[in-house]
């Protein structure tokens, strides 16, 4: 998520719709023929640009890193817009809207985690020319800990894809009255079309078009709110204020989920976990021309995390103004989550709105589009380079394209599917992948960046205790710590138990040179 994890709560979490409210069309939605021309058009650009890339695709460079052409301001958006999906997107403003400021505090970790990404990891990404960063767990301990970590990655993508498109389609089934496998396939189809013909290219640049919509929606949002009450600002804050929905620290002790320290510590963890681990996002760093370029990219992300938490929660606070004078205007559902879909259904200007909806559907997409191609990425060149190393580039590239349409296939149909079944727990299901996989993946990173005393053998150790003392605790009743802290405690063990491990037990002694902080050439120039 680019601007606050998507950790479920109560009252903004998409899982829990039934079947019956995802298909129910609204009577009073204000979707018109402009709206429709402007959702069709905008999809129809995203199918332009991956027609516009295909043509410089010519290398597994071009299609994998873009050629390293992409300018940092290009790789900050397209951060950005990975980790902001719409089912974050609508979760944040509806939290705001249901609650209070309190999880703005998660944001803070983005913030903390970008030095630890400039100065702890980007250079030996970068300085070693690597074009997925589980090359590096081979440099540094062997190649069964590259394969944990490429193997580990891909499950993780792979269960969250169908997800990812299936909750923001359910959402938008609510509001605009589409059926939610029509919202499913489109989603899909497009994603595959344009991420197949224009590689990570094309992915960024959408990246970077959604970005603006979907920020311009929210400040369109806001805006019109602020008209419909007449410009009174000081009356609109004094309405969320006697509505405690301005609230932002919990200084009680103990491990409640809203304590500020559970958000504060939690949510740098949950965010160290993409930044130290996740393919998708290093992807982004490998693609602009130079190391420095890269570590502007990830400042500038830190940066805009700041004003886009205020428009987020703002918009969310906005809305509780809106309709607390208008409760006739709510939606017919009891989901908070659908609540900032429905305002620009239902409020915005017709084509606005279309617009703005087409941004949720292309929100939905970037998340997508990147763990489809990350995947494509990690498998041809992880192990497909491995089984077949004398292939030439022109084979690679083809099988590259073969394997993101079939990511993306496999993606839309394990959405559809589980729209049929009507899961009620996938989005726990998910959760526990990224604590189980992540968190100690991340802890991998850590062990052989920061440390020179770890090695493979006590860092495989670490990993599985991390893994058990995770499963273990959530088969534990009442849970020992909130689900904000899984990241905490998995890379934690991880990194505890591989260090110790390697200390107490012998292993296989490899050389250093530039592979951690403690051997890195800082004269070498950087790439």
């Amino acid at each position: 998520m680019g601007v606050a994890p998507a950790y479920p709560s109560n009252s903004a979490t998409p899982l829990a719709f039934s079947k019956r409210e995802a298909l129910m069309h609204s009577a009073d939605s204000s979707f018109h023929l402009l709206d429709y021309l402007a959702l069709v058009g905008y999809l129809l650009v995203l199918v332009w640009i991956g027609f516009h890339f295909a043509r410089r695709e010519k290398s597994t460079q071009d299609f994998f890193l873009a050629g390293r052409r992409i300018p940092w301001w290009a790789a900050t958006l397209s951060i950005f817009s990975t980790l902001l999906s719409a089912l974050t997107f609508m979760a944040i403003p509806a939290k705001a809207f249901a609650e209070d400021w309190s999880t703005i505090l998660i944001n803070v970790g983005i913030i903390l985690v970008a030095p630890v990404t400039v100065f702890g990891l980007l250079p030996f990404f970068r300085r070693l020319q690597v074009t997925t960063i589980y090359e590096y767990l081979e440099l540094r301990f062997g190649p069964g800990l590259r394969v944990y970590g490429s193997l580990a990655f891909v499950s993780y993508q792979l269960a969250r894809m169908g997800v990812l498109l299936l909750l923001p389609a359910m959402a938008l089934s609510t509001v605009t009255g589409f059926d939610v496998r029509l919202c499913i396939g489109v989603m899909g189809v497009l994603c595959i079309l344009y991420t197949v013909l224009g590689g990570i290219e094309a992915v960024i640049w959408t990246d970077v078009l959604q970005s603006v919509v979907l920020l311009g929606g929210g400040l369109l949002c806001i805006l019109q709110i602020v008209v419909s009450e007449s410009f009174d600002l000081g009356g609109m804050l004094s309405t969320a204020y006697r509505a405690d929905k301005l609230h932002i620290f919990h200084l009680e002790p103990g491990f409640d989920a809203n304590a500020s320290w559970v958000l504060l510590v939690g949510g740098f963890f949950v965010q160290l976990v993409p930044f130290t681990s996740d393919q998708a996002l290093a992807q982004r760093f490998l693609t602009t021309p130079t190391e420095k370029a890269a570590a502007k990219s990830v400042w500038a992300h830190a940066v805009m995390v700041v004003p886009a938490s205020l428009l987020f929660f703002g918009l969310g606070t906005a809305l509780f103004v809106f309709y607390q004078s208008r409760p006739e205007m709510l939606p017919p559902s009891e989901r908070n989550d659908i609540i900032v879909p429905w305002f620009f259904a239902t409020q915005l200007p017709a084509g606005l709105a279309g617009l703005v909806i087409a941004g949720l559907f292309a929100a939905t997409m970037s998340s997508v589009d990147s763990g489809m191609h990350s995947i494509a990425t990690t498998l041809v060149h992880d192990v497909y380079g491995k089984i077949c190393p004398r292939a030439d580039d022109k084979a690679r590239l083809l099988v590259a394209r073969l394997v993101t349409f079939s990511v993306g296939l496999c993606g839309t149909l394990s959405a559809l599917w589980m729209y049929h079944c009507n899961q009620p727990s996938l989005w726990d299901y998910s959760l526990m992948l990224t604590g189980l996989l992540g968190s100690s993946l991340a802890g991998v990173f850590l062990l052989g960046v920061w440390t020179t005393r770890a090695h493979a053998v006590g860092t495989a150790m670490g990993v599985a205790a991390s893994v058990a003392m995770l499963i273990a605790a959530r088969y534990i009743e009442p849970r020992p710590f909130p689900d904000l802290l899984t990241a905490l405690v998995g890379v934690l063990t991880c990194v505890g138990v591989g260090y110790l491990a390697s200390r107490v037990l012998r292993g296989q002694e490899k050389p250093l040179s530039n592979l951690t902080l403690h051997t890195l050439d800082s004269e070498r120039p950087s790439a």
